[in-house]
């Protein structure tokens, strides 16, 4: 939203152009000759200099690639993160020249940029939380370095499953705005009706999400199985529309996410994405958002729902 007034503008909450200087360019600006002064047409897309008021410390956290925003959040909420000495807060900002640690450790950004493919078998968990005694892919790996999953499958899926160190490139490939594909084979209990399937593309409605799914790509692959191509990631989505039509997932397997695909590559295995692989992945994502959020039509969610509906486990 944009608010402008005869003294100053505002964009996503951060001054741009106030008293006729330019917070931009970083200079008087009389007669607003850089353009940063102008009133914003509707859809314009405007960024304040992240330098006026600190980054977030979620984003800041993920882009030096320690873990996502959600498992920052979590970490901040344990009291486990620090800026120069104090315990943070949700919401907290970093300014140039502040000191985060984590356990007590200084946070440094890594400067390899890690992109892995992995095939997670079924029963193995995407979360880091090793409370409930379950194999996690950080176990599974054994990655040398510290990566992350993009998104997640549940302990009973399996298939592809992306982990890096980027977080922005996590935050591209996840935002439902930005309607990036994954693809899934499915097998269900009984045999696939014509009317299951156009039910399934047109969109179900998940009563315990309060939300119908967007169209998508279904196509027929067997008596029992599917492929179906989806833009969007609800907790558990497949296996809550099948459930809607009184259909079952017996086995479930991510193939492909955007136009890095599962292959064969055997279960339990993980490989480096090709470079070809990477130059495409970063040409798709080049305008996408990476600012965290997820299917923006589920305003009518209750409050402190949202996570849980965009966590991606399907």
């Amino acid at each position: 939203m944009y608010f402008v007034s005869s003294s100053f503008l505002l964009v996503s909450e951060s001054r741009i152009w106030y008293n006729k200087f330019c917070c931009i360019c970083n200079r008087w600006d009389q007669e607003n000759e850089c353009g940063h002064g102008k009133v914003p047409e509707m859809g314009d897309k405007i960024e304040a200099d992240k330098n006026m008021n600190g980054i977030r410390l979620n984003k800041f956290i993920s882009e030096a690639g320690f873990c996502s925003r959600r498992e920052a959040d979590r970490l901040i909420e344990q009291r486990r993160v620090t800026i120069d000495g104090q315990a943070a807060q949700m919401g907290s900002r970093v300014q140039a020249g502040q000191t985060v640690k984590i356990d007590g450790r200084p946070l440094k950004k890594e400067k390899e940029r890690i992109l892995l493919a992995v095939n997670k078998p079924r029963g193995v968990v995407c979360t880091t939380d090793k409370k409930w005694g379950d194999q996690t892919v950080d176990d599974l790996i054994c990655y040398p370095k510290r990566v992350f999953s993009i998104g997640r499958l549940d302990k009973e899926s399996e298939g592809l499953l992306l982990m890096t160190n980027q977080g922005d490139i996590l935050n591209k490939i996840l935002k439902a705005g930005n309607a990036h594909e994954k693809e899934y084979l499915v097998t269900v209990d009984k045999k696939i009706t014509e009317d299951f399937l156009k039910k399934m593309a047109k969109g179900v409605y998940l009563p315990e999400l309060e939300v119908t799914t967007k169209p998508c790509r279904v196509m027929l692959a067997g008596e029992k199985r599917f492929r179906i191509i989806l833009t969007q990631g609800l907790n558990r989505q497949i296996r809550r529309m099948c459930e809607a039509l009184h259909y079952q997932v017996t086995k479930l397997v991510r193939v492909r996410i955007m136009n890095i695909e599962l292959g064969d590559l055997p279960s339990g295995s993980c490989r480096s994405v090709t470079k070809k692989e990477y130059a495409e992945l970063m040409n798709r994502l080049r305008d996408s958002s990476n600012h965290p959020g997820g299917y923006q039509q589920q305003k009518h969610v209750k409050t402190g729902r949202n996570r849980r509906l965009n966590e991606s486990e399907n």
